[in-house]
């Protein structure tokens, strides 16, 4: 329970809801390009009325925008909207925005690279130093897929299970927390999901393997190699093929 005093808690409840909600339309129409880079955001007074909230909330919004990269808030000028550049794409709100609009599935290209390129490096150094337990772990989980094969959901858990064991094994928390962001946003969009060819299942256990292998010949390039390759190698196969590159 919080050490808060309970009039603080109730006070602040209400704004937080209504705040949370307001946030996520102004990140939508942001990213929606329903207003552009280097737009100016209508003032407090007119957003307040457009919402029905009141100015505090409209201006703790502005603020948590510009934490976001999202805006700039100056002083006498008003609130510009930033070049994408600038924005925070591994914060969970706007990245799952992005996700959201990402009819060509570029973003989803370029986080499953990026995903692909943190989790090679910590399955390299989970081959660099894994221990009898880490490894015992490891095949424990690839156990439970081969179990859950003919269970898509169960399998799809136990996949994921064993992805979460890697970076927890590597020790590396910066490349974790961000490949979790990642991860995590991609996993609630039925984008990412794509379809699944045949023996989807059999390829992705195949290449588990090869990953469990590696780590356990110690064998760090081959760790890296292996993940990177199963990475990129199962969203290239589900990927949605009316949206394939280079496709109408």
């Amino acid at each position: 329970m919080s050490d808060e005093p309970r009039g603080l808690r109730e006070n602040r409840a209400p704004f937080d809801r209504i705040g949370v909600a307001v946030l996520n339309e102004l990140v939508e129409m942001i990213v929606s390009g329903r207003v552009q880079p280097g737009d100016t955001l209508p003032p407090e007074a007119v957003l307040s009325q457009q919402f029905g909230v009141s100015r505090t909330v409209i201006r703790e919004s502005m603020k948590r925008l510009q934490e976001k990269g999202m805006v700039t808030v100056a002083q006498g000028r008003g609130t510009h909207v930033n070049e994408m550049k600038a924005w925070n794409f591994i914060d969970p709100l706007v990245l799952s925005s992005l996700i959201g609009h990402d009819d060509a599935l570029g973003i989803l290209d370029d986080l499953s690279v990026v995903r692909g390129a943190l989790e090679s490096a910590m399955a390299g150094a989970v081959a660099g130093a894994a221990t009898d337990e880490g490894i015992e772990r490891l095949r424990a989980g690839l156990q439970d897929m081969r179990d859950t094969i003919e269970d898509s959901e169960a399998f799809r858990q136990a996949d994921i299970r064993f992805h979460h064991a890697v970076m927890e094994l590597s020790g590396n928390l910066l490349a974790e927390n961000i490949a979790l962001v990642l991860f995590d946003r991609a996993l609630e969009s039925t984008r990412y999901h794509g379809v699944d060819p045949e023996h989807a299942f059999e390829m992705t256990m195949d290449e588990h393997e090869r990953i469990l292998e590696a780590i356990i010949a110690g064998d760090a390039a081959a760790a890296r190699r292996a993940m990177d390759e199963h990475i990129l190698g199962s969203w290239e196969r589900r990927r949605m093929p009316t949206l394939k590159r280079g496709k109408d």
